[in-house]
């Protein structure tokens, strides 16, 4: 084997269509688009949602409801899981940086503790938001809430 006599596979490549090469190759004249219609034109290209003229379904349906561009997410923390944070770890200061290193909340994440599940451990909380039954929670614990 050398490299003058190297060659594909038998079946494994085709030759390209010529297509629009005159009347002799067969595919000349209308160029395998068949007979006028926006698609048989140059430059054609089918706008998003175009259904051949009839009323396109976005249009058909109502709108409905709004996106409410003042909406502040928050990502929702349990005090259940501050408490077992508080048991592997041994921490008695939270706040979302320790949160973010223990994998629950990420980078740009604005927290909220919640009140659900039980808490013992006395502990200092920092977050952005807070729920009643959770500061109630916290605080039963002897522990302090500061909202940032």
């Amino acid at each position: 084997m050398n490299l003058n006599n190297l060659r594909p596979a038998k079946g494994s490549t085709k030759t390209s269509k010529r297509i629009g090469r005159g009347q002799g190759s067969g595919r000349g004249g209308t160029s395998t688009r068949g007979h006028k219609g926006a698609k048989s034109r140059s430059g054609y290209s089918r706008k998003f949602g175009f259904e051949g003229g009839q009323m396109p379904l976005q249009r058909r349906v109502p709108k409905f409801g709004f996106k409410n561009i003042n909406r502040v997410e928050y990502k929702a923390v349990n005090i259940e899981l501050l408490q077992t944070l508080a048991d592997n770890k041994s921490i008695n200061v939270i706040d979302p940086e320790i949160l973010r290193e223990a994998g629950l909340v990420s980078k740009n994440d604005l927290v909220k503790i919640l009140g659900n599940g039980e808490l013992t451990a006395k502990m200092e909380v920092k977050a952005h938001a807070f729920s009643k039954s959770a500061i109630e929670a916290i605080e039963a614990a002897q522990g302090t809430v500061e909202k940032l």
